[in-house]
């Protein structure tokens, strides 16, 4: 059925009872009575609003101006009236009402329609909130809505037989809540114990084990109070791995700590070689992929090679927290990636930084050094820094290599040279 309300509104605007409040050329309000009360309101299928009023009544002139506005707001979607109770009191009887004015919400049902509260105040944002609420609740009655799965509690439930197996060796870092069911401030703690939980899901696992039921686990940590609460690193081992974590207890607080110790205990990346499409598309699956391109083993040899490597390594470790890849190859041995980053040909060391997902990549201008290299990289996590576009729109292509073996690159002899395809003379020499 379509929804339309007609408001009845009981309003006086002039001395005489014969004159009309609403403009009769109001396209919005319709003036009722009872020779039309049932063709337009009884028998119709929508919703009305109605104003019962008395021409000689001051507030009845008063929300005049009010009912126009909401009248305009819901042309087409809610009918409104307006209803002389004073000239016709039969209908002043029939819905009881007291007083000038009196506003009439009726909707499907026109033999119960809903008053408007006489303590409100008559203001167009008011009646318009009356209005939406009654037709609200009714829509919610004949289509409930359905309830929103709670929130998934992201605590572990901890016990003497799980405990080494989720905990100790784990590769995450857990916070463990010993506690006990009776105690006030565990039952203070738990709300902001699983608000942390949910804000570190993924990052940081939140533990807690009744102390006690499961009362092996409580004494091998010594357990003397509640709530206490443990940190423990990814590979701990036994209790004496286990941290005491001593901060606030908020979930602010929690998550706060939990973070700091989690950029602590994050590794440093790998400084990994190029050597097949894989090991490209591994490190650029990160925000950012940080690509060198080495001099060939024959012009740097392996202790110059070593020194690019372990400036590298410094700078993976100082950018560690931003979780990008890091990649190298020999000059010469991807050249479709050099290609692609226009970093090819010339000028070894070379540095590019791409971000795959957006297919931008920026080229290190400055020094291959510790400190052109944290420039280079800190105005890029800024957001700074001049960009291209990535040729062909693409991950270039990455060549199968063979790993350096860590060695100085060695000229080929003589007796590796292959000559049966040179033509000579008797008078030409090697």
């Amino acid at each position: 059925m379509e929804l339309h309300v007609f408001l009845l509104a009981t309003i006086v605007a002039t001395s005489s009872a014969s004159d009309l409040i609403f403009s009769k050329n109001s396209k919005n309000v319709v003036e009722l009575t009872p020779d039309n009360w049932k063709e337009k309101v009884e028998n119709s299928n929508r919703y009305w609003v109605v104003v019962f009023y008395a021409p000689w009544c001051g507030h009845s002139k008063n929300l005049v101006p009010e009912i126009e506005k909401i009248s305009k707001l819901y042309s087409g979607l809610i009918d409104f009236g307006a209803f002389d109770a004073d000239k016709y009191q039969d209908f002043r009887k029939r819905y009881s009402l007291k007083g000038f004015p009196n506003v009439l919400l009726f909707g499907a049902d026109k033999s119960k329609p809903i008053s408007y509260p006489s303590s409100s105040s008559r203001t167009a944002g008011e009646l318009s909130r009356f209005v939406l609420k009654h037709i609200t609740e009714k829509v919610n009655s004949a289509f409930p809505q359905e309830k929103p799965p709670p929130p998934k509690d992201e605590v572990v439930e901890l016990t003497d037989s799980n405990f080494d197996k989720l905990v100790l060796n784990s590769e995450d870092l857990w916070l463990v809540e010993f506690y006990a069911p009776w105690c006030g401030h565990c039952k203070n703690l738990a709300p902001q114990w699983a608000e942390a939980a949910r804000q570190l899901a993924g990052k940081v696992k939140l533990g807690a084990l009744d102390a006690t039921v499961h009362t092996s686990k409580a004494g091998q940590y010594r357990i003397q109070g509640y709530p206490t609460i443990k940190f423990f690193s990814p590979g701990s081992k036994s209790s004496s791995d286990a941290e005491d974590y001593n901060g606030g207890r908020t979930a602010g607080d929690i998550v706060t700590f939990a973070l700091n110790k989690l950029s602590q205990n994050v590794k440093p990346p790998e400084i990994k070689q190029i050597l097949s499409e894989t090991d490209l598309e591994e490190a650029c699956e990160q925000p950012l992929c940080v690509i060198s391109v080495l001099p060939h083993i024959l012009d740097c040899n392996a202790a110059c090679r070593n020194e690019y490597l372990k400036t590298l390594q410094t700078m993976g470790d100082k950018y560690k927290q931003k979780m990008w890849g890091w990649v190298w190859a020999e000059a010469g041995a991807q050249p479709d990636v050099e290609s692609a980053l226009e970093i090819g040909g010339f000028g070894y060391p070379a540095m590019a930084v791409l971000n795959a997902k957006k297919m931008k990549f920026s080229i290190l201008r400055g020094s291959f050094s510790s400190d052109g290299i944290n420039e280079f990289l800190r105005e890029l996590s800024y957001g700074r820094g001049s960009t291209a576009v990535l040729r062909g729109g693409k991950l270039p292509t990455a060549t199968q290599s063979q790993p350096w073996d860590g060695k100085d690159g060695e000229l080929p002899a003589d007796d590796d040279i292959d000559l049966s395809d040179v033509n000579l003379d008797d008078k030409d020499e090697l």
